[in-house]
């Protein structure tokens, strides 16, 4: 056996060569047996592998066994509430597994297509601007993109609280190249929110190999299908972040020796992340709904690794640096968010309707936006300043403070009904918040809190006026 990092050449008798993505246990003396996978045929006597867990003092001549079978997570209840690592081993310091739990092999077919659904049925979230700008499909698949600090992980958290509180499902969250710190703090706020039970975790830690880390979204997967296929439920499937799957394939695939594609990617990137897109999938009317986090690297959306997972989605939700800069919370950016269910046939006129107004009054005012700072709004037409004046407004009540962030802003968090959502834009298009302060519309719930809000700020305006008049 030859070790190169990561990498190990392993040498079987003539006949014995394992296939393919088959696991190996390698028996060591340092501890427990170290498990890799096969990636490569090098000789009819002789594979390469990719070792899953830390190979540091690994010797040359250690025995190597074949397992049968691909890496095997264990699936089912008594994951859930559990934290593992990508070959399903807890990590929460609490008890172990049972020996004879069942186990799924983290490799497997896409459903075919007359298995999936056509059905396109609306995932209701809570969260204002993902429902009326980019709604997500039950059985589909949305994603998240942005760049570091923008929210990803926050909307992440608080999609896992939703889901488990309105939907009455399960949750799977997959943390690939995750740090400790946010680990911790997600078990520790799920805990503390009561839905931790419902809630299974895979963590492949940024100090992990990048075998590891290559391989948690797809651990991740197979126990969400195992509530899908064998206990017919409803499963969210949390990631976060595919960005840094690409990573840990590209490292792989360097590790391997392939030559590298566009901008140094692997150039297996194409395959990769369809082998993970593809297996997500409404069957036999139970479905796999996924939200995934996106690390746009440099913000540039055109990098190929961004372009390959923007193919395979039914929802794209784009978080803006600068809504983030201006406390815009959540920086759901209302132009460059977009859903396939967006469509006045799926969603009905009204939405639809509501939706294309909202995003036309703030393209206008983004287009006006040089000109306000170059010579002032007073410098524009009535109809403008009207149009101006209201898209701030709509910016500003899709701004909804979360139930995950209480802790920290004090504020308490809403879900708001979709009904309350389109009638408050509507609202405030048909110029009935024409003369509200734009802060009575900041992080609130519904357009009755915005009113109430609005009220209380005049009725102390006039106290005021009325205590200095007395003065």
């Amino acid at each position: 056996m030859a070790v190169r990092g990561s990498v190990l050449d392993v040498e079987f008798p003539l006949g014995e060569l394992p296939a393919i993505r088959e696991a190996l246990a390698v028996d060591w003396d340092v501890g427990p047996s170290l498990i890799a996978e096969v990636q490569q045929h090098l000789t009819p006597q002789r594979v390469r592998a990719v070792a899953l867990q830390g190979s540091g003092g690994l010797k040359r001549g250690t025995n190597v066994r074949r397992l049968g079978t691909p890496i095997r997570v264990p699936v089912g209840r008594p994951v859930l509430g559990r934290l593992l690592n990508v070959l399903g081993e807890t990590t929460d310091r609490g008890a172990a597994l049972a020996p004879d739990i069942e186990r799924r092999p983290i490799h497997a077919a896409a459903p075919a297509l007359e298995r999936r659904s056509s059905a396109r049925e609306r995932f209701h979230t809570g969260i204002k601007a993902i429902d009326l700008l980019a709604p997500l499909i039950e059985g589909g698949k949305a994603a998240m993109f942005g760049g570091a600090g923008v929210g990803k992980t926050v909307l992440i958290m608080e999609l896992i609280r939703t889901t488990v509180e309105r939907h009455a499902g399960i949750s799977v969250f997959s943390g690939i190249g995750e740090r400790s710190r946010e680990g911790h703090e997600l078990l520790t706020e799920l805990a503390g929110s009561g839905v931790l039970a419902r809630t299974a975790l895979v963590f492949g830690q940024m100090n992990e190999p990048p075998g590891a880390r290559w391989r948690t979204g797809l651990a991740a997967l197979a126990i969400a299908e195992h509530f899908r296929d064998s206990e017919h439920q409803n499963v969210l499937l949390l990631i976060d972040n595919v960005y840094r799957l690409v990573q840990a394939g590209a490292e792989v695939s360097g590790l391997l020796g392939r030559l590298p594609s566009r901008v140094g990617y692997q150039p297996t990137l194409a395959d990769e992340v369809a082998e993970l897109e593809e297996r997500i999938a409404s069957v036999a009317g139970t479905a796999i709904t996924s939200i995934q986090a996106v690390y746009v690297p440099a913000d540039d959306f055109t990098d190929p690794a961004v372009a390959e997972i923007f193919s395979h989605l039914d929802s794209s939700i784009v978080l803006s640096r600068e809504m983030a800069s201006e406390g815009m919370y959540p920086a759901v950016d209302p132009l460059a968010s977009s859903s396939s269910l967006l469509d006045p046939r799926l969603v009905g006129e009204g939405h639809f309707a509501t939706a294309q107004e909202v995003r036309r009054t703030i393209a206008h005012y983004r287009e006006l936006q040089e000109v306000i700072a170059l010579l002032g709004i007073e410098e524009l037409s009535a109809a403008d300043r009207t149009a101006v004046k209201r898209a701030r407004l709509l910016m500003r009540f899709l701004t909804q403070p979360f139930m995950v962030t209480e802790a920290f802003t004090g504020i308490p968090g809403h879900s708001v009904e979709l009904d309350a959502t389109l009638a408050g834009c509507s609202a405030i298009l048909n110029g009935e918040a024409d003369g509200w302060a734009e802060s009575s519309l900041y992080m609130v719930g519904d357009l009755a809190e915005a009113r109430e809000r609005e009220s209380q700020g005049k009725a102390g305006s006039q106290a005021g006026r009325s205590t200095v008049m007395a003065t």
